[in-house]
């Protein structure tokens, strides 16, 4: 399975480890001072699928309905943040190790008043906040960049991948330099665009990660945190960035963790919620991370299976079972939607939906997948 790590960052005592028991009921540490998290806590979070429900309802013989097994996302509790992190401030080598191990960022800002809640700056100030944060992590990307551009200068000079590498790494530095994510920087046309993507995840550089903004609000402010102005402040803030603002509220996530699944409508539905916004923030990060599911279905079982967005079938197929990828002979595919209505495989071969793919069909969302292969 590709990696599918989210990291929950932000300063100390803002929400994260409350929000991650919620998410995982894992029972992290979540107290009232900082650094209450010192050792990163990894979580795995199943992703809410409804897909899986109506698939199931085909295989369905009798009173058996086959079982279900949704994807994931893992989510990773990452020690709080202060000022100074990149000099190596409160526990900022340990924090910044765990960042660049994660795929995604989730920046859990806090977003209410409450005197009874320590804030580590003594006040609320959601956007002075994200600055500290991301100052923090241009910094750390700017350290690596300086390292990394120092050697390779030293080496260009008789290495012509180095220099290569020089002249697609120089112009990063200057654009932190000016205070910009790197998630930002427009990316080269073609092998240049690729290999640079690929020294992001090489050199490990925190600002190229697709980053999320969870503003942690009071459970007055639901469900969407209107009225709120640092919530207003914060949704200007993600646009600016091109990133997913998500609105929690971690105290009633907590709650509604520690509920039965009635009570725990009953509850959502006195805030106007349909669903957790713990839902919401999961299948964010999912899109954040560009992923796509698709599944198997039959009797048996009814599984979902994640791959990067542009996969192809024998990868896909790798995911199943490293034979199935070593093997692949071709994979009958069809979107989810029509084998529901079909009403299961023959109907749907009768009908003609069912397609033959070969090694160079890109799996789409939502495809339904069987695999022909030989070992």
């Amino acid at each position: 399975m590709p990696n599918l790590g989210v990291g929950i960052v932000g300063l100390p005592n803002v929400g994260k480890s409350t929000l991650f028991n919620a998410l995982t009921r894992a029972g992290a540490l979540a107290a009232n001072y900082p650094f209450a998290t010192i050792e990163k806590n990894v979580g795995v979070v199943p992703l809410p699928d409804e897909r899986l429900v109506k698939l199931a309802q085909v295989f369905k013989k009798g009173d058996r309905t086959p079982p279900v097994v949704p994807t994931h996302v893992e989510f990773v509790d990452i020690a709080g943040l202060v000022r100074g992190a990149h000099r190596g401030e409160g526990l900022g080598n340990q924090f910044l190790g765990h960042v660049r191990e994660v795929a995604a960022i989730a920046h859990v800002i806090r977003a209410f008043e409450d005197e009874n809640v320590v804030h580590v700056e003594g006040s609320v100030n959601p956007l002075r906040d994200v600055e500290t944060i991301e100052t923090e992590l241009a910094l750390a990307d700017l350290g690596v960049l300086e390292r990394r551009l120092e050697k390779l200068k030293k080496s260009a000079r008789v290495n012509k991948a180095d220099r290569e590498e020089l002249s697609l790494l120089a112009p990063l530095y200057d654009w932190l330099a000016e205070g910009r994510a790197l998630r930002r920087f427009p990316l080269p046309e073609g092998e240049a665009g690729r290999r640079l993507k690929a020294l992001f995840r090489q050199l490990g550089l925190i600002t190229a990660k697709p980053l999320i903004y969870v503003a942690n609000v009071a459970e007055s402010d639901l469900p969407e945190g209107t009225g709120n102005p640092y919530v207003e402040e914060l949704k200007k803030r993600a646009q600016e960035e091109g990133a997913e603002l998500v609105v929690v509220s971690a105290k009633l996530e907590a709650e509604l963790s520690e509920l039965s699944e009635e009570e725990a409508r009953e509850l959502l539905a006195a805030y106007g919620l349909s669903e957790p916004g713990l839902f919401r923030l999961v299948r964010t990060a999912y899109r954040a991370l560009d992923l796509v599911t698709f599944f198997t279905a039959g009797e048996k079982e009814v599984r979902a299976w994640t791959v990067r967005r542009g996969t192809k079938a024998p990868e896909a197929a790798g995911e199943i079972h490293s034979d199935m990828e070593r093997g692949f002979i071709r994979a009958e595919v069809i979107p989810w939607e029509k084998l529901v209505e079909a009403g299961g495989w023959a109907r749907a071969r009768e009908k003609g939906w069912v397609r033959t793919e070969g090694k160079d069909y890109a799996i789409q969302d939502g495809d339904v997948m069987l695999v022909l292969f030989n070992v």
